[in-house]
């Protein structure tokens, strides 16, 4: 073959590596094993796109790079298969999801081989096989049975368009992330995870790991860890308490409303109250309000707003006072006001607040549209302008037995009278809130839970695992918002696994996040049946040493997984408290116009099109120097071709290239080389690799095969097939991609000449090259000798030379 045909050796090596396994981790080798892990792509029936090539050409690179290098690496794949794109695909096409999902799962394989992609084919996982989800039902029973899986009555985000809960996660600027509908408030009784557990394990650990510091950061905002006190406030009813105008009550009984707040030391300065409209108070209240029918108005129209439009900071202030309840502010006895406003939400802290208006922006607001009070309790502001927030340091004023102490001071001060008179303790608390692991939907794992009418929620013994998802027909989502497995009574009625009686099973399905929260795990050990991985495979290949992912995923999927594994490391199931060691991130790549890819735009670019023009190799090489990997890039059709172009001359250059050992005009260039694509590439520095790949080749004409032979070992991690097919011509044994790395002598680095600058007058004039380390009378004369400098001295006298070793020679002269 005189020419680069890519397509007639692409195929070739592909079926070749297959057969040949040259991407399977061994389980005898003595090898230090290396575990780099992609996300999972859920197979949809778009195939691969450029999102997916990114991450997954870069992470080829580092397998292959680091099998050469001597490592038992492990490289798996495997499919995200269950939930909502896959079903409402299915409703809108008619076809089962099953069927849908198989599909493209076959089609998404063809094409990540068809890029060369070495992974492990043989431990390929899928969230939707019954063997696969047998152990994600396994994970939520040991969850029930240690009392993270719990179902409760609460308010949801609740999907308008896909009719099923959102996690709070899955809720982006008022929207669902999936479809873009509305999403609106619901109370429902609803399974949960209690993440909030292992809030603080979450963030203490962080600092165990190598993650981007951007990624950590997302990762604490979220969870939002903060310190306060958590302050009891009593309520009266018409302004008298509680056990006089309800004796029904109780007699004696006491009402109180409970606050959480990072600022104990400002109590004097609040005016008035705020709960949130689903505050389980408001019930107990109702009979004792007089504008009960405004309160209810209210809090219906609450409901159909997202906690992205209650909490926006410009939005206008609006709320219902409780006329006929009121409160005391437990630090001057003073009666105050409660109102209910959507800015307060039930899932923070109690779901009440002490309003503070003059210190905090939307409570000054909130305070100003109601005509309330404004106290100043830090000094330095005018508070009756706008809210002084200045106040991390400061002295307390209008405060009480706080007057004149410093904020630091009067936190402490605050919590131990709060403490002292039983009123109040301090309190850490998070934002992160419980996780809801519950869909309405068909295409998901089925929960293995029965609804017993005298047990209660019982769960399936393991012997029963897996509960298979029943064959249907109808899989649409109800209007009533149950799962369409509630329709199925074959499924639905069944025996209580404790008394025998009837029951009926659990009819929600878990959500996507379920399967994805533990797969690293089953890849260790894919076709286990008695385990989700033998404790032996579990320590021989975890935790994952190198983990790349995208940044939308670092809030959701990151800290879910983390959340499961510290579990199953609880119960004696893993080895270690964190599944990753190293996390690195990608950036987007935008379409040829600068914006992000999408049909709508027309700019969306096809990477199996692309390999398909130039070649699957021309393809890699161009996604990985495109820019800088953890940066936004923007697509380049002139960069592919000029890609093309690079390993046309590669294959001429190999093509022919002369018998012999290494040139020694190269040693140098080439031991640099080595050294900054190894470096590079631990670096994630693809772009740069490459380039010095680029540059090395420009001064490779006249090369011999045995440098055509390290130049290839250095290529093929990038660009697999062509290096295995010229591996063959220019007389390597074996197969390229299974060849060592290639090593470097850190000496051989070093140039042995160096170039000078040469000034005269402090202009530069000249170059000269001279021995590395040449004394100041040799860089003197070589400069004299140069023949531009030479000119410039005639009829001129040297009066004084300077000479920085290695870098420069500046002269002055003077007329003769």
């Amino acid at each position: 073959m005189s020419r680069y045909a890519p397509q007639e050796i692409e195929a070739k090596w592909q079926a070749h590596w297959l057969e040949k396994q040259v991407g399977a981790a061994s389980e005898s080798s003595t090898k230090e094993k290396l575990y780099v892990l992609i996300e999972f792509p859920y197979p949809s029936g778009a195939g691969l796109h450029v999102g997916h090539t990114r991450p997954y050409t870069a992470m080829d690179t580092v397998a292959r790079a680091k099998r050469m290098q001597g490592y038992n690496v492990l490289f798996p794949i495997g499919w995200d298969a269950f939930g909502l794109p896959a079903e409402n695909y299915a409703i809108k096409n008619k076809i089962h999801p099953s069927i849908v999902t198989k599909r493209n799962i076959d089609a998404f394989r063809r094409q990540a081989q068809s890029l060369g992609y070495s992974f492990d084919y043989s431990r390929e996982v899928d969230t939707t096989d019954p063997g696969y989800y047998k152990w994600t039902q396994w994970i939520f029973l040991k969850m029930f049975e240690n009392g993270l899986a719990y179902k409760s009555l609460m308010p949801v985000n609740w999907c308008t368009s896909c009719k099923c809960v959102l996690a709070n996660e899955e809720v982006v600027d008022g929207v669902c992330e999936r479809c873009g509908s509305e999403v609106i408030h619901k109370e429902k009784s609803q399974w949960m995870l209690k993440i909030t557990a292992y809030a603080q394990h979450l963030l203490d650990d962080l600092d165990t790991v190598s993650f981007p510091s951007r990624v950590k950061a997302q990762q604490r905002n979220w969870i939002g860890r903060s310190e306060g006190a958590e302050i009891s406030f009593s309520v009266l009813y018409d302004g008298v308490p509680q056990a006089q105008a309800a004796p029904v009550r109780g007699s004696g009984e006491k009402d109180s409303l409970l606050v959480y707040t990072t600022r104990p030391d400002t109590l004097f300065g609040a005016t008035y109250m705020v709960i949130s409209p689903e505050h389980a108070a408001l019930s107990r209240f109702k009979p004792y309000l007089r504008n009960a029918a405004e309160v209810d108005a209210y809090r219906a129209k609450a409901a159909l707003k997202s906690d992205f439009e209650r909490t926006e900071l410009s939005k206008e202030k609006t709320g219902v006072m409780l006329e006929g309840v009121s409160a005391v502010n437990p630090a001057n006895g003073e009666t105050i006001p409660i109102f209910i406003s959507d800015y307060v939400l039930v899932t923070y802290g109690t779901g009440a607040i002490m309003a503070v208006p003059g210190h905090d922006t939307r409570d000054w607001e909130f305070a100003k549209a109601f005509g309330l009070p404004i106290v100043e309790v830090v000094a330095g502001g005018d508070v009756e302008s706008e809210a002084y927030t200045d106040v991390e340091t400061g002295v307390l004023i209008n405060s009480g037995f706080l007057n004149g102490l410093e904020v630091a001071d009067a936190k402490e001060a605050m919590l131990l009278w709060l403490s002292n008179n039983g009123l109040g303790t301090s309190k850490v608390n998070y934002k992160l809130r419980d996780w809801v692991f519950a869909r309405q939907r068909y295409w998901g794992e089925p929960i293995p839970i029965v609804h017993c009418p005298d047990c209660g929620l019982v769960p399936l013994p393991e012997s029963a695992l897996p509960l298979e998802l029943p064959q249907v027909d109808s899989y649409e989502p109800t209007e009533t918002g149950e799962s369409p497995l509630a329709g199925i009574s074959e499924f639905v009625n069944t025996t209580c696994p404790k008394c025998g009686g009837a029951a009926k099973r659990e009819t929600d399905t878990m959500p996507q996040w379920a399967g994805s929260s533990w797969y690293f795990l089953r890849y260790t050990d894919p076709h286990n049946v008695t385990a989700l991985a033998s404790p032996e495979a579990l320590r021989r290949w975890t935790p994952v040493d190198w983990y790349n992912g995208g940044m939308e995923h670092t809030t959701l999927h990151l800290l879910y997984s983390r959340f499961w594994h510290k579990f199953l490391f609880d119960i004696g199931v893993v080895p270690t408290s964190e599944p990753y060691m190293k996390r690195t991130t990608h950036g987007v790549i935008l379409g040829p116009d600068g914006f992000r890819m999408s049909k709508t735009r027309g700019n969306v670019v096809d990477p199996m099109e692309v390999a398909a023009q130039y070649g699957a190799d021309s393809m890699r090489l161009f996604i990985l120097f495109i820019g800088d990997f953890e940066k936004t890039v923007t697509w380049s059709n002139q960069a592919v071709k000029g890609c093309r172009r690079f390993l046309d001359r590669v294959w001429s250059l190999a093509c022919s290239a002369a018998s012999g050992g290494p040139s020694g005009r190269l040693e140098t260039l080439m031991h640099r080389t080595i050294q900054k694509v190894t470096e590079d590439i631990d670096a994630m520095k693809f772009n740069t690799a490459i380039a010095a790949l680029m540059a090395l080749l420009n001064e490779m004409d006249g090369c011999t095969r045995d440098d055509m032979r390290t130049f290839l070992r250095l290529l093929c991690p990038f660009a697999p097939h062509i290096c295995e097919e010229l591996w063959q011509k220019v007389g390597g044994e074996g197969l390229a991609v299974l060849q060592s790395w290639p090593s470097f002598d850190p000496s051989k680095t070093v140039e042995d000449e160096v170039e000078l600058a040469v000034q005269v007058g402090g202009k530069l004039r000249s170059t000269i090259r001279v021995a590395r380390g040449a004394d100041k009378d040799a860089c003197i004369a070589a400069a004299l000798a140069d023949e531009k400098i030479a000119r410039l001295a005639v009829g001129q006298t040297l009066i004084k030379q300077i000479v920085v070793p290695d870098k420069l020679v500046n002269l002055v002269f003077k007329p003769l």
